[in-house]
């Protein structure tokens, strides 16, 4: 539901090398790349009749201003004009308007486009999808949308990238609300939501990037770069890939505590990358430390129960099984003491790239670390201590009924978030009982 998607997918655009803003492809690059671009370019891609890839995309809004950036921007010739949807009255960052009044207007036609796109994949995987949790749209229209998704769909997997809520920035006064409502409906409707937020993203565009000011568009080059590490392997062969629908199986323990976090390594500009030497060990390291993490956390709080390793570019098996071995024996990185084996890794030798125009270094390997860690509670204790602030004084709940909604709502909503506490709370406990007097991680390496 988010139309600067068109940034996420000039990201890929650049990976494929060779696709213009129009989408069209040249003979030489054609002919140069067939054999190693073909699969490539039907997983994001569909080709028509006059050669033009058009990418397997919906970029949906419930006002124009920000579709209309797109539509008349360097990639508005890429996107088909029919699968960029816009409304013409704005969400008010109210979950109501997107879910119950604005939101129902446009399901139809958004949902007769999914379909589409549905119908024109060869084997369709998964869902993916790019979202706030603090807006309108983001909130009220995602949970809808996904609800019919859901519903049809009910056997494919459906991933998310979801901006979570700041400890200390928000767009939005009623942001928690719009959170909280959202959570309560993505536990049921969503596989796997990859949370990141702003607050950490601008920490490490200043700190790893040296970008005084960053804006949108330096955050989104950031996802872009962890969502194109997450399909790299739908893309690309490789000596370990691993699916979409493995991340589920791997980094979601219990069905509610679907909310990894994702770091990545290396992030350096490129004049230090000109000065620097970088070794697997080297990128491992970086990527589990708490300044490349996309969420506002601190994972030695808790214990980790999944990690998802990405490598990709020039990367050995023996040099990965070395640096987890560094890895584990940092006191910092623990497992909970019921996951038998505490990595799953994925290699593949096609080198990384990064987003055009972007301050990130491109380098001849990296990693994605995406991990399922029990300190993620806290996050949802900031956010419910946030929404109690607000529901215990009634302030702004009547804009939220006047669109339909029931205060019942809220309450039912702030129990399920309450719940979902609990249960990272016992995930640590469970974990904790019986490595009281062990080392740290994992003894085991999950190659598959």
């Amino acid at each position: 539901t988010d139309p600067r998607a068109g940034l996420q997918s000039s990201g890929i655009n650049a990976e494929y090398g060779g696709i213009g803003n129009d989408g069209v492809l040249s003979d030489e690059i054609k002919v140069a790349n067939q054999r190693i671009f073909e699969n490539a370019y039907d997983t994001i891609f569909m080709a028509t009749e006059t050669g033009q890839l058009v990418p397997r995309s919906i970029s949906v809004d419930l006002e124009p201003t920000v579709c209309d950036e797109v539509r008349t921007g360097d990639l508005g010739n890429l996107f088909h004009p029919d699968q960029i949807i816009s409304g013409k009255e704005d969400a008010a960052n109210c979950y109501a308007r997107g879910f119950y009044t604005l939101g129902h207007s446009m399901m139809e036609s958004v949902m007769e486009q999914v379909r589409r796109q549905a119908e024109a994949c060869d084997r369709l995987q998964s869902f993916f999808v790019f979202h706030s949790f603090g807006g309108g749209t983001g909130s009220g229209f995602m949970s809808l949308l996904m609800d019919s998704v859901a519903s049809e769909y009910n056997k494919k997997s459906r991933l998310a990238c979801a901006i979570y809520p700041s400890p200390r920035i928000a767009t939005a006064i009623v942001e928690p609300y719009n959170a909280v409502l959202l959570t309560h409906t993505s536990m049921e409707n969503m596989d796997v939501v990859f949370l990141m937020d702003n607050e950490a993203m601008y920490r490490i565009c200043r700190a790893r990037l040296n970008i005084e000011r960053p804006s949108y568009n330096n955050i989104n080059q950031l996802i872009a770069q962890v969502a194109s590490c997450i399909t790299c392997s739908l893309r690309f062969s490789g000596a370990l890939n691993v699916d979409l629908s493995e991340f589920q199986t791997n980094l979601v323990p219990f069905p509610r505590i679907h909310y990894p976090v994702s770091a990545m390594g290396p992030i350096r500009t490129p004049e230090q990358a000109y000065h620097e030497n970088i070794t697997c060990s080297k990128i491992t390291e970086q990527a589990f430390s708490q300044d490349n993490l996309f969420l506002q956390c601190v994972p030695s709080r808790g214990r980790y129960m999944a990690c998802g390793l990405l490598y990709r570019g020039d990367v050995m098996p023996s040099d990965v099984n070395t640096a987890i071995s560094n890895i584990k024996q940092k006191r910092d990185v623990q497992f909970v003491s019921w996951c038998p084996t505490g990595f799953k890794v994925g290699i593949n030798h096609r080198q990384p790239v990064t987003v055009p125009g972007s301050e990130n270094a491109i380098t001849n390997s990296s990693v994605c670390v995406l991990s399922n860690n029990t300190a993620i509670g806290e996050a949802w204790e900031v956010l419910d201590q946030k929404f109690d602030k607000l529901w215990n004084k009634r302030a702004f709940v009547h804009w939220y009924v006047n669109e339909c909604m029931e205060e019942g709502e809220f309450s039912e909503a702030r129990e399920n978030l309450a719940h979902l506490e609990e249960d990272y709370h016992s995930a640590f406990q469970m974990g904790k009982d019986d490595v009281d007097d062990d080392d740290g991680a994992s003894t085991a390496t999950g190659f598959y």
